[in-house]
C-alpha cells in the first residue's frame, strides 16, 4: 500500500524487539483515520531479530516504508533522522516501538497541528501515554496489552494512577498547559509526540551527535522552544506504553553523559539544573519531574529578587592577598565589580541580565549566564574561586553542587 499524499508520517525507530513492533503495527493499522492519509516508517537501528519480515507482514495495511543502519550501538537520533528525512507528510509523528495507538492517535495529532483556519500551528503535540511510567510499570498491563484491544485496555485501567503518564501530575498542575510549566521542552519524550515537519528541520531535526540512551529528544525540546514553539497536551492522541525491562543504572551513564552534552551546547541555568537532575539520581529517586520545575521556579523567583544586589565589596574582600597573575572565577559577580579584580576573571551570574549591565564597563571580562552547578570548564582551571552571597537565595536547592563543582575547577574556593 502506499500514501500518495499521506497527511501525517509516523516514524518508528526500533532495535530488536519484533514483537513489540507487531503489536505497535497492528494499533497502526487499526486506526479510525484511512491508512491510505498517512504512512508509517519503520527507523531500525541495526535489528537482527526479524523486525524486516514483521514489516513486511503489514505491507498490505499500511502505506510503509523501511530505514536500515548497521548496529553500532544506540543511535536512536540518527535513526529516527534518516526516517524523517523519507517522509513525505507535512506533520511528523514519533512513535516508540511497544508503544500501542489508540484508535484516534493519528488523528488526534492532526487535530492539534490545525489552527481553526485549518493551517498548520507552530507547536510540538505532546501525546498522553498512559501506562507510561519506566521504573514503576503498571501491574498486570503487559497481558493487558497482549490480549485486549488499547481501548479495551483504557476501560480496564480507567483513572487508576498505577496507569497514568508519568508526568500526569506536572500537566495537571498547570491544567494541561505545558507552556505554563518552568520547562516545557524536558516534557515532549519521544515516546509519543509530533512536530511540523517544516518546524523539525527548521531548527536542524535531532542532534545526532547524542549517542546511547537520553537526552537527543530534550534537546530538540529545547531548541523548539527556542524557536518559539508551543507544546500541547493531547489526550485525544492517546497511546499505551507497553512495560518491558530497563536497566536504570546501566542506563545512568549514559543519560548523565548526554546531559553533560546538551549543557556544553546550552551553557544556562536551566540545562544545569536539568544536568544535575540526572548526575545526582533525582531522576530515580523522585517520582516525576515536578520537583526539578520547583526548583527552577524558586531560581527565577530569586533572580527577580536579587535583580540589585551586588557583591562588588565582598569580592574585593576576598581578592586580598592573591598570588600575581592569579586567575580567578566568581560565581554570582552581580551587576557590580570591584577595580580589583584581576584582568581576565571569569565572571558567573545566573542573571542574564548581568551581562549587558557588566559589558560596557568591561568587555574583555564577559559574564557567562550560569548557576555555578555545573560549568563546562576543565577541572583545576583556576587558582581562585570566589562563590558570593547573590548565590545565598538558592543555596539551600543547589549550595552542595555550587561549592563541588568551584572545588572541582578552582585550586582554592572563598565564599
Amino acid at each position: 500500500m502506499r500514501a500518495t499524499n499521506p497527511r501525517a508520517s509516523v516514524v518508528i525507530p526500533t532495535y530488536n524487539r519484533r514483537e513489540e513492533l507487531r503489536t505497535t503495527l497492528t494499533s497502526l493499522a487499526d486506526q479510525n483515520l484511512p491508512a491510505d492519509e498517512f504512512e508509517v516508517i519503520i527507523a531500525d537501528d541495526g535489528s537482527s531479530d526479524g523486525s524486516l519480515e514483521v514489516v513486511r507482514s503489514f505491507e498490505q495495511r499500511l502505506a510503509l516504508r523501511y530505514f536500515f543502519q548497521e548496529d553500532q550501538g544506540a543511535r536512536a537520533a540518527l535513526a529516527r533522522n534518516a526516517g524523517a528525512r523519507l517522509a513525505d507528510a507535512p506533520v511528523l509523528i514519533f512513535l516508540d516501538t511497544g508503544t500501542v495507538a489508540g484508535p484516534g492517535f493519528v488523528e488526534g495529532h492532526l487535530a492539534r497541528h490545525a489552527s481553526p483556519d485549518g493551517a498548520p500551528g507552530p507547536r510540538v503535540v505532546i501525546g498522553y501515554t498512559y501506562g507510561y511510567r519506566p521504573f514503576d510499570p503498571t501491574p498486570g498491563l503487559a497481558e493487558a496489552v497482549a490480549a485486549l484491544a488499547p481501548e479495551a485496555v483504557r476501560r480496564r485501567y480507567g483513572e487508576d494512577p498505577s496507569f497514568q503518564d508519568c508526568r500526569h501530575p506536572e500537566f495537571l498542575s498547570v491544567d494541561f498547559d505545558a507552556n505554563s510549566l518552568p520547562l516545557p521542552w524536558i516534557m515532549p519524550w519521544t515516546v509519543n509526540l509530533s512536530v511540523a515537519t517544516a518546524d523539525f528541520w527548521r531548527v536542524g531535526g535531532f542532534d545526532d551527535s547524542f549517542q546511547g540512551w537520553g537526552v537527543e529528544d530534550l534537546d530538540l525540546g529545547l531548541r523548539l522552544y527556542k524557536s518559539g514553539a508551543r507544546f500541547d497536551v493531547s489526550r485525544e492522541a492517546w497511546a499505551i506504553e507497553t512495560p518491558h525491562e530497563r536497566d536504570p543504572s546501566g542506563n545512568a551513564d549514559s543519560v548523565t553523559r548526554n546531559a553533560l552534552h546538551l549543557l556544553r551546547k546550552f551553557q544556562e541555568p536551566a540545562v544545569e539544573l536539568n544536568w544535575a537532575w540526572f548526575a545526582t539520581g533525582d531522576w530515580l529517586a523522585e517520582d516525576n519531574s515536578a520537583p526539578l520545575h520547583a526548583r527552577y521556579a524558586r531560581l527565577l523567583d530569586w533572580t527577580d529578587e536579587a535583580r540589585g544586589l551586588c557583591a562588588d565589596h565582598e569580592m574585593k574582600a576576598m581578592l586580598t592577598n592573591i598570588p600575581p597573575r592569579a586567575s580567578v572565577a566568581v560565581f554570582g559577580c552581580g551587576p557590580k565589580l570591584p577595580r580589583s579584580l584581576p584582568a581576565g576573571t571569569t565572571l558567573f551570574d545566573f542573571d542574564v541580565r548581568v551581562r549587558a549591565a557588566v559589558a560596557p564597563d568591561t568587555p574583555s571580562r564577559p559574564v557567562r549566564h550560569a548557576l555555578g552547578v555545573r560549568t563546562c570548564l576543565p577541572d583545576q582551571s583556576f587558582d581562585l574561586v570566589i562563590v558570593t552571597s547573590r548565590l545565598r537565595g538558592v543555596w539551600k536547592d543547589h549550595g552542595k553542587l555550587i561549592l563541588a563543582e568551584a572545588h572541582r575547577i578552582g585550586r582554592a574556593v572563598r565564599s
